[in-house]
This record gives C-alpha cells, structure tokens and sequence, in this order.
C-alpha cells in the first residue's frame, strides 16, 4: 500500500509559480516511478508528467513542456510539481501518483486525494 498526500494548490494569478508537493508513506517510495495528472472541470483526468526512481527519466505533456518541473526527494519521500507560467487552462485538481507507466503516462494504482489549482486570469 502507499498513501499520498499532496499540497500546494489555491488560487494563483496567471503567469504565477506554485510549488506541489506530494508527500508518499507506506511502500518504499525510491523504488517507485511516480507521476503527477490533473482533471478540469467537465474533462477526462490526464498525465501531467511521470519521473523514475531515480530521477533520471522524466515525460511531460506537451501542453506543460517547457512551463513544468517534476522532481523527487528520495530523502524525504516527496516529488514536487514545480508549475510555471501558469494559464488559465491549467485550472484543474492535480492529483500524485504512484507507478505509473513512465513513456505512456498510464496511471498506477495509488492516487492521493488530489490538489485544486485555479489560475485567474
């Protein structure tokens, strides 16, 4: 079993740099690929982006390339989803997860219970 717990969403103007942050317990968390997805209003949930074990793998969406960082701590058992240049767009609950298929972006099994980000315009 893994738990996950995110932080660091709220109410950011666009253009803003919020920080996630997943914090992971249960299962060792330094073996594990974990990944980051989000869900609009109205919409499907979608991949974000996924990160190795090791750290040395990384995919993103093309609609967040460029403007995302995905990282882990191994030491502290947490990966970040740092966010910039946000858009409007963007406006979604992100979600961590655990396991994931890293090049597919296909979910794992566990999920925390999810973030809201709401970019104003």
């Amino acid at each position: 079993q893994v738990q996950l717990v995110e932080s660091g969403g709220g109410l950011v103007q666009a253009g803003g740099s919020p920080r996630l942050s997943c914090a992971a317990s249960g299962r060792t968390f330094s073996s594990v690929a974990m990944g980051w997805f989000r869900q609009a209003p109205g919409k499907e949930r979608e991949f974000v982006a996924t990160i190795s074990w090791s750290g040395g793998t990384i995919y993103y969406a093309d609609s967040v390339k460029g403007r995302f960082t995905i990282s882990r701590d191994n030491a502290k058992n947490t990966v970040y989803l740092q966010m910039n240049s946000l858009k409007p767009e963007d406006t979604a609950v992100y979600y961590c997860n655990a396991d994931p298929i890293l090049r597919s972006g296909l979910p794992g099994h566990y999920w925390g219970q999810g973030t809201q980000v709401t970019v104003s315009s």
